[in-house]
């Protein structure tokens, strides 16, 4: 950034983004049931604001990395206070000034919730309708937690308002489609042919997989696809038989090592996490479905030792553990029970999601190597591209002084997966399987998409503050195949026109 521009430090940025629901920024007063933490707030706000402030940025990427923790939560341990040591280089006053901010965000979208008519329909589900008695806890228990301490770890756990278990994977239709068309039938009766071949067409595979694989055959096509299984259909019991025990192996000869203290931060590290990832799925609360996370997470950084552990590798295990369990189980899998599956059934559940995760994590290891190289190539590359095929929302971002790292290090450090629904990830993923590179080549191009995508919303906002609590929350809860179809074929057109054009792409 330029000199004499406001700070906007990631750490400032983040805590902002975790506190709110919200991705518009209002100036309603805040309700009575607020006023005595919101006047103090205020009061800060108005010291901080009468301050010029200089703009510091991080001396280096790991800095940058290292105070925005996971990119959607504060800290790291649930026990800490603000007041201990790790958070005394928080600037109070600004804090305290976002908090204020947030306050009245919320404030202003109780009180009038419509921006303007395009954008009605984007207004967070959670302000709308509760559907069940668990959103009605967690809104009571956002207020509550706002009311105790505006700035506990707790509230930012939901980063964008969830309807009931982010809506159910197998209803992927946001349009409320039948599930099963004829051309649906004529679709997955393809897939089976090819899956019982003796020799499966990896290509063809790959071409019938691109806009989407059917529920009943998305196992073993992701097995097939992700290179884990052979295509040869009499190697596949073998194959399977031989990595699931190479798997548990590892379990056995280092699993217990995760209470030696060279191995006691990745382990602690995990054993935090886990509790996060889709902490409204009461499928991933199940102790038994955590302890499986562990098992995986564990494993897979002690045998990558380049990179080790990275918050955000924990959300890559679960579109592959709910593809996998669905195929022992007919209902959705949200609320269902793995203690009725048998030890075997589990054994291979998780066995699989392993190896299919380290599998797509071998494509994009340099995102977590140490400073995140990867990320930090792609986030340039997503900034060079937008200006190349939206100059009007770059040259916005340029004048608010937005930079491209706030908001896209998530995107690519967690593959959109905090930007949209479990359901939509599954779908994208069916297409980043089919993709040569898709993990990391057609990411870029998927999220240049995605930014055009609200590129109405990005232009109406006309603050720093704003712009971030926008990119941070959009409003995608309700998406389904129909969206993620479209968001693909403008990726699609987007590659086709810059990705063999070096000279269009950069600037």
């Amino acid at each position: 950034m330029s000199k004499g521009k406001r700070e906007t430090s990631p750490t400032t940025v983040f805590l902002d983004v975790a506190s709110s629901h919200s991705g518009h920024q209002h100036t309603q007063p805040v309700p009575c049931r607020k006023e005595v933490i919101a006047t103090s707030f205020i009061k800060e706000r108005s010291k901080v604001n009468a301050v010029p402030l200089k703009n510091k940025k991080a001396s280096s990427f790991h800095e940058f990395a290292r105070n925005t923790s996971d990119a959607w939560d504060i800290g790291d341990d649930e026990e800490e206070d603000f007041s201990s040591p790790p958070f005394q280089t928080l600037n109070s006053k600004v804090a305290l000034a976002t908090a204020a901010q947030v306050l009245e965000n919320h404030s202003k979208l109780r009180v009038k919730p419509e921006r303007s008519q395009s954008t009605t329909s984007d207004v967070p589900a959670s302000y709308k309708v509760i559907k069940s008695s668990s959103d009605a806890q967690l809104s009571r228990n956002s207020s509550d937690t706002c009311l105790r301490n505006p700035l506990h770890k707790q509230q930012s756990l939901p980063l964008r308002p969830i309807i009931p278990l982010v809506a159910r994977i197998s209803d992927q239709n946001a349009s409320g489609a039948p599930p099963m068309t004829v051309r649906e039938k004529t679709r997955l009766e393809k897939f089976r042919q090819l899956l019982s071949s003796h020799n499966t067409d990896l290509d063809e595979l790959r071409k019938c997989s691109w806009p989407g694989v059917p529920r009943e055959v998305r196992p073993v096509t992701w097995r097939l696809l992700s290179g884990y299984l052979p295509a040869n259909t009499e190697r596949r019991k073998l194959t399977l038989q031989r990595k699931r025990e190479e798997y548990f192996g590892f379990i056995e000869q280092y699993y217990d090592s995760r209470n030696e203290e060279h191995h006691q931060d990745t382990y602690r590290q995990i054993h935090i996490d886990i509790p996060r990832t889709n902490p409204l799925i009461p499928l991933f609360q199940q102790p038994l479905v955590q302890e499986i996370f562990e098992r995986i997470l564990f494993i897979w950084a002690i045998r990558h030792p380049a990179s080790g552990y990275v918050q955000g590798i924990n959300d890559l295990v679960t579109p592959f553990f709910v593809v996998f369990l669905s195929e022992y189980v007919e209902e959705d899998v949200e609320n269902f029970d793995v203690t009725n599956l048998s030890q075997d059934m589990l054994r291979s559940i998780e066995a699989d999601s392993f190896w299919c995760m380290s599998k797509l994590l071998d494509g994009i290891q340099d995102n977590y190597t140490f400073a995140q190289p990867g990320i930090q190539k792609k986030v340039k590359a997503l900034e060079e591209l937008v200006s190349r095929i939206d100059e009007q929302v770059h040259n916005h971002f340029r004048r608010y002084e937005v930079e491209y790292l706030q908001f896209a290090f998530r995107w690519m450090n967690n593959l959109l997966m905090r930007e949209l629904p479990l359901r939509c990830t599954i779908r994208l993923w069916d297409t980043y399987q089919s993709e040569p590179e898709g993990f990391s080549h057609f990411h870029l191009y998927v999220c240049a998409a995605f930014l055009i995508k609200w590129r109405k919303e990005i232009l109406d906002e006309e603050d720093f503050q704003g712009l971030l609590m926008l990119l941070q929350n959009l409003p995608t809860i309700h998406w389904g195949n129909e969206e993620i179809g479209l968001l693909l074929a403008e990726a699609y057109r987007l590659k086709y026109m810059f990705a063999d054009a070096p000279n269009h792409y950069r600037r």
